[in-house]
């Protein structure tokens, strides 16, 4: 299987510093600072990253989950909401997912989607947040 590297740089203060978030070998590089973290600048973060690896992961997972059931999803689309809480600690994480596809009962559907919540490998990583919903539908 496969190593991927990201990198961060912080500079300062944690107040007026400032940061750069590099991912992979240069696919993404961003900003990141107190407020674009903790208020509302300008930026990213790594709760964003975090839902976003979360939300890719999910929806490859249940793809592959609906692939297997012989019913493969013209689209999965997932958002990935991260949320920060005092301490500061990622206290939940809301995970609503929008899958085109047909031929599946809306009971297995909620199989599959359950699956893929509790076996992604980015859900097992994160297994420490306290809380991880799920909204999943068909379209």
């Amino acid at each position: 299987m496969s190593i991927r590297n990201s990198t961060a740089t912080w500079k300062g203060t944690l107040k007026e510093g400032a940061g750069t978030m590099t991912i992979g070998a240069g696919h993404y590089e961003g900003p990141f600072t107190f407020a674009s973290r903790f208020e509302s600048g300008e930026g990213t973060n790594p709760e964003e990253l975090i839902g976003a690896a979360h939300a890719g992961c999910y929806s490859m997972f249940l793809s592959a989950l609906l692939t297997g059931n012989n019913t493969p999803p013209k689209r999965v689309t997932t958002t990935a909401a991260v949320h920060l809480e005092a301490g500061p600690t990622i206290a939940r994480i809301d995970l609503v997912c929008e899958a085109d596809v047909e031929g599946v009962s809306a009971e297995r559907f909620a199989e599959l989607a359950a699956e893929a919540k509790a076996k992604c490998p980015i859900s097992k990583a994160l297994a420490a947040v306290e809380t991880v919903t799920l909204d999943a539908k068909m379209v």
